[in-house]
């Protein structure tokens, strides 16, 4: 069984953790805690304000096995010393497990009343979202189920479904599993049951082939390669259970087993409609979380001053270490000398690799090791298979030992001397990353030849090619995570080099406008909110305020969708040439952007692109095809959207289910689209765009879209979740701004992307009263502006996460704290419309004036001073210097002469009087 480990570790030691609010003289350097990627081995960590005292041995926490002595007389016995330090580390890892779905359909003994059970053996929270067919339907609509039919606590989705929670049942051999069971009377009104099984735990969708499970409950429906029964032919290729999204499924083909309870029907007969019992099992693969736990405990042998770390773990199955020492708080590892645990071999010269012993029990393994007085820690990490490395939250295990002399070691790590450190590393980082990549490069060339050779004799081999393949594919991955990790994906510097440089050379020069960027000093205005077309006339009304928002300092302002909506608020567009909406009519669009760039402003048309509501239903009733000027059919709609039919290509991004997703490969979708959207700029005016749900489509799609209409400025909303660990936000967040960069890079940076990731960090921040999360780990923004601040558009609330729908709002009576971040920041700054018209209009207008007078603008450096638990604080282009939070910061004394240019509640800024 293959298997895929995602680990989540946080550590439980015997030590108190210090609470800020009690004690406020322990410092506080950063807690980080995020998502462990398994190609990420070896780095540094950090965490929040704890310390560790090394003391006498007393009980906090029991290990998971018994001490387990090693069989060699080169290890000295733990029996010799006494526990100074114990250490355990929950290790959550993610498995795929193999279970089965049930189908059956009992007839009963008069035939009339029957009933549906379905199940499923694996645990999870499972819903059955389901619905019938007709027997005068064409195609597959689903419809609800007559009321009599729907079990207690099932839910109704909208008109066409019923949700219905499985429950807990027991076998006969104690085993549990989960089922529902659908009871109804046969009738020829009532053609097939449809359904998919969804799991709540995971958001995981399952299909049976990629289509919805279907069980006829008459004899005469159409064969089709979904229907489940006697009459379906099930074969051994047809038990597996596909899905919609999050969970890797088993590939290989599995046994459907049919019992009959009675032969099949040689024809249907309508006198005789109601199709036999039958009993089905689908095989189907879940990821489920396993917990383990790693325990580590030091002791001091009296004979020979070593200190003897004994490491345990329930994982099962075979378990290697890999470990090393530092002498100081650089962390750099070395391998040790002799002696060695058994099976000890070095590796890549700086670690060594110890298989653990396994216990006589047969559950999980061991390890001693020692260690001298000369070293000041232990590194390690664990691997369990070929693939997957077990490491704490991303970074390296490290277990701190006690200097000569001294009883505590304080914060475990001080920021400023944090330095990653890869396995490999030596004394350059630079060198030991190029020496493991070219290790790995001439593997993959060993293996390519290998692959050659394959191919040479002819074998047809398939199964050695593809394992040869996807060695070659893990080995890249390795290269590529190791290159990531030490080189920026993205370089602000490289990328605008030749701007700066111009800047630079020629300030008095005008700014450079760049294509979907603007300037750099742009300052955006969201101009509506979730409530504003409710009056009917919302141009007319923002119009009377293009003067007042113009002499605030905004260069910008964005428009709601202009086009005929399903609903009110735009973003369910249908007639794209119909720019009559809730909002006005045409012509007062053309009235409001004029009067906009009379002010100096510039347009930003709200673009919803990822999806289109048809006007007409096709021959099965599904609502796919459009009208209007652009009267496209299915062949415009994604065909792994299982709602709408659709006969396009397969979605390039994650679908949205509530409308027919648009297949932008098609190569008429993307012409019409780009006539469109230069109407719209012709016609109204536009100047760029606001892209919605980019999530949904590929960005190269958004770039042909932007070299054709060469937008002044555009934003492109990539939108997905952050990285959380048992409820609490991971500090790192690489891998979520990593997604908003990878869409940017994609659209070739014709579009820059709403900074989703500072928005979440600005909220647990502010929340929790822990600003050490505005640094990363190499000192800089967290967020995009921290990569790529020309194409990060900064916000903290616009008309999904605040307004009336509060999706996401921001910490309450903190948005001023919010602000006084993103307008001193690089970045292109949004500022929301109910911010702008509220009582904080007058702090936004000293804060949007800062701006405009230092001349910040969204490629600004920023010098992070204060990253704390109660302060936030940094110094932009050497000219305003900001905190936010509580604590206390002034900007340090030197060639500036700092004063106070704005304060409120928890922040501040000064500006450079000198």
């Amino acid at each position: 069984m293959s298997i895929s480990t995602t680990v989540f570790s946080e550590p439980l030691f015997n030590f108190k953790r210090c609470h800020y609010h009690r004690l406020a003289t322990v410092s506080h350097s950063k807690l980080n805690q995020h998502t462990l990627s398994s190609s990420s081995l070896f780095s540094s960590h950090k965490y929040d304000s704890c310390s560790w005292i090394l003391k006498p041995p007393h009980k906090f926490f029991s290990p998971k096995f018994e001490t387990f002595a090693t069989d060699t007389d080169t290890l000295e016995s733990i029996q010799s010393s006494d526990v100074i330090f114990n250490q355990t580390h929950p290790i959550n890892r993610i498995e795929l497990v193999e279970g089965k779905i049930f189908v059956r359909l009992d007839q009963g003994n008069d035939l009339k009343n029957s009933e549906l059970i379905v199940g499923c053996n694996l645990p999870g929270k499972w819903i059955l979202h389901w619905g019938v067919s007709r027997a005068d339907d064409i195609g597959s609509e689903w419809d609800q189920p007559p009321r009599d039919m729907i079990p207690a606590g099932s839910i109704p989705i909208k008109d066409y479904a019923i949700e219905t929670p499985l429950k807990k049942s027991s076998s006969s051999e104690g085993d549990t599993f989960h089922e529902v069971r659908i009871g109804f009377k046969p009738s020829d009104e009532i053609s097939a049951i449809n359904f998919v099984l969804k799991d709540e735990e995971t958001g995981a969708w399952y299909q049976h082939k990629g289509r919805d499970f279907k069980v006829p409950l008459v004899n005469y429906l159409k064969e089709d390669a979904n229907l489940l029964g006697p009459k379906t032919g099930l074969s051994s290729s047809q038990g597996d259970i596909g899905q919609i999204s999050n969970v890797i499924l088993k590939s290989e083909s599995t046994v459907d087993k049919v019992q009959e309870n009675s032969s099949e029907s040689e024809s249907p007969k309508k006198e005789n409609s109601q199709v036999e019992g039958f009993n089905v099992e689908l095989s189907l693969t879940k990821e489920v979380t396993v917990n383990n736990s790693i325990s580590v405990s030091v002791r001091k042998c009296s004979e020979t001053a070593k200190y003897l770390l004994d490491l345990e773990t329930d994982i099962p199955g075979d378990v290697f270490l890999h470990w090393g020492a530092s002498r100081d708080d650089l962390r750099i590892w070395e391998a040790p000398p002799a002696p060695h645990p058994p099976q000890t071999v070095s590796f890549k010269k700086t670690a060594l690799r110890t298989q653990l012993k396994s216990r006589g029990s047969g559950e999980g393994s061991s390890v001693q090791v020692s260690l001298g007085e000369e070293f000041s820690g232990f590194l390690f990490v664990l691997k369990i298979n070929q693939n997957t490395w077990l490491n704490n939250n991303g970074n390296d295990f490290y277990v701190p030992l006690p200097t000569p002399g001294s009883i505590i070691i304080g914060n475990i790590e001080d920021q400023s001397k944090v330095v990653k450190s890869e396995v490999t590393e030596e004394t350059s980082e630079e060198e030991s990353n190029s020496a493991f990549t070219n290790e790995i490069i001439n593997e993959i060339r060993s293996l390519v030849t290998g692959i050659s050779s394959v191919k040479r004799r002819k074998t047809k081999s398939k199964e050695a090619q593809e394992t040869i393949l996807q060695e070659i594919e893990r080995l890249a991955a390795e290269a590529y995570s190791i290159f990531r990790t030490s080189v920026p994906t993205f370089s602000e510097e490289v990328i605008v080099e030749s701007e700066v440089a111009l800047e630079s050379e020629s300030p008095e020069l005008p700014p450079k406008i760049c294509s979907g960027t603007g300037t750099g000093y742009e300052i955006v205005c969201q101009g509506f909110n979730w409530e504003s077309n409710k009056s009917g006339r919302w141009y007319m009304e923002l119009k009377e305020k293009a003067e007042e928002l113009s002499s605030l300092g905004f260069t910008v302002i964005w428009l709601p969708p202009p086009t005929d909506s399903v609903s009110p608020e735009g973003y369910m567009p249908r007639d794209l040439y119909n720019l009559n909406s809730r909002y006005g009519n045409i012509e007062e669009l053309k009235d409001v952007v004029k009067t906009f760039h009379k002010f100096g402003i510039k347009v930003l048309g709200d673009a919803v692109l990822n999806h289109r509501c048809a006007q007409h239903q096709n021959q099965n009733g599904i609502w796919n095809i459009f009208g209007g000027r652009l009267n496209w059919d299915d062949r415009a709609v994604v065909a792994d959207d299982p709602h709408f039919q659709g006969r396009g290509n397969k979605s390039s991004g994650d679908n949205f289910h509530a409308a027919p997703n648009i297949d932008h490969s098609q190569d008429f979708v993307r012409k019409d689209i780009k006539e469109w959207l230069c109407w719209l700029r012709d016609e109204i005016g536009y100047d760029g765009w606001r892209l919605d749900f980019v999530r949904g489509f590929w960005g190269g799609y958004v770039k042909d879209y932007m070299d054709a209409t060469k937008p002044y400025f555009s934003v492109g909303e990539y939108w997905d979740s952050l990285s959380y660990t048992y409820g609490e936000m991971d500090h790192n967040q690489d891998a979520h701004r990593q997604r908003i960069v990878d869409w940017i890079s994609a659209a070739g940076g014709s579009a820059g992307a709403f900074d989703v990731t500072t928005k979440g960090i600005l909220h647990s921040a502010l929340e929790r009263c822990e600003y050490w999360r505005l640094s990363d780990q190499q000192g800089k923004p967290p967020g995009v502006l921290g990569w790529w601040p020309s194409r990060a558009v900064t916000f903290i609330e616009n008309h999904d996460t605040g307004s009336t729908q509060g999706h996401w709002r921001f910490p309450r009576d903190k948005e001023m704290q919010g602000y006084a971040y993103t307008l001193t920041h690089p970045g292109t700054p949004s500022v929301f419309f109910d911010h702008i018209f509220s009582h904080y209009k007058k702090e936004i207008a000293a804060l949007l004036s800062i701006r405009k007078r230092n001349g910040i603008n969204c490629r600004s450096k920023v010098k992070i001073h204060k990253s704390e638990r109660d302060v936030y604080a940094a110094i932009i282009d050497e000219k305003v210097a900001m905190k936010i939070g509580p604590g206390h910061f002034e900007p340090p004394s030197g060639s500036q002469n700092w004063s106070t240019a704005w304060e409120g509640r928890d922040y501040k800024i000064w500006e450079d009087a000198s």
